[in-house]
């Protein structure tokens, strides 16, 4: 105790020494590089661990410590609105991921993508995959299409209305089972004017058939059901019939040759690249067939 300061209290043990520091509340040895507080001291002095230490320390001063019961914590819940959840996205960067996931994996041309982009249509998802959103009457976003190169599905809260690209005005109305058909298909016929190209999602909820009826109660109006060339796509493309035949609109059915409109783009790519651009145009095949036409 000689030894010690008012600030630096020294304590030795055989050839060990101490000082206590911060007035009680610090240590150090200074043959170590060893410091720290009480519970760190009998650790050091006892050469146990933490827990150990700890109850020793409580040991001196009489206190009993009860174990504490590990709870589950609460789920958070989703605080944040379908379109707050839209707008903290990023609009699809050139070059990006998704970006790359719709150009070169899915083979849709850079201007669709991009006229896409411009609309306000797609929002970068995690994970390099695509949102690509459906909104109501007024424009409003109430959900997305989520497609990735492992993944698809659709915004978790959101509903299913429309995906619409293309005129707003338009008396045509082609209605596909995917937004990525939807853009496909617009590539295929060169984002022919006068056309709204929508994806009802693959569902036909309520809200999607009410949102059709909308559009098609434009007069003059033709509807378009080019939904996948399967069975599924027939039975949507006869509710099509249907609903066109009850509003009194025209209605025709076209089909994609291959299964649906984005696998007839990629298979146009790769037939381009194999025969070459010179006579790629001969060898195309056609990208649809025609079944009916309204009577």
């Amino acid at each position: 105790m000689k030894e010690s300061t008012r600030r630096a209290v020294k304590y030795r043990r055989s050839a060990e020494i101490i000082i206590v520091t911060h007035e009680g509340r610090g240590w150090f040895d200074p043959l170590s590089e060893a410091k720290g507080d009480a519970f760190s001291l009998v650790c050091h002095l006892d050469g146990v661990g933490f827990s150990e230490g700890a109850a020793r320390v409580a040991a001196l001063v009489g206190f009993i410590p009860t174990p504490v019961e590990w709870q589950k914590p609460e789920r958070a819940t989703r605080s944040t609105s379908v379109g707050d959840r839209w707008y903290a996205r990023k609009s699809l960067g050139h070059g990006s991921n998704a970006w790359r996931y719709l150009c070169s994996m899915r083979a849709l041309p850079i201007n669709v993508v991009r006229a896409a982009v411009q609309g306000d249509l797609l929002r970068e998802g995690p994970f390099g995959s695509v949102w690509a959103a459906h909104t109501d009457s007024c424009g409003c976003v109430v959900g997305w299409e989520e497609r990735g190169q492992d993944w698809r599905g659709f915004a978790s809260g959101g509903s299913k209305v429309l995906f619409r690209f293309g005129g707003c005005e338009a008396t045509r109305l082609c209605v596909t089972e995917a937004a990525i058909d939807a853009m496909s298909l617009a590539a295929i016929e060169g984002m022919r004017d006068g056309t709204l190209y929508v994806s009802t999602g693959g569902g036909w909820s309520p809200t999607t058939e009410a949102a059709l009826r909308e559009l098609l109660s434009r007069q003059d109006t033709q509807l378009v059901a080019a939904t996948d060339a399967n069975p599924q796509g027939d039975r949507f493309a006869d509710r099509l019939r249907g609903l066109a035949d009850e509003i009194g609109r025209d209605w025709l059915r076209l089909r994609p040759t291959a299964d649906d409109w984005n696998a007839v783009l990629q298979e146009r790519r790769r037939e381009r690249i194999k025969i070459g651009n010179g006579n790629r145009r001969a060898a195309s095949r056609p990208p649809a067939s025609r079944e009916a036409a309204p009577g």
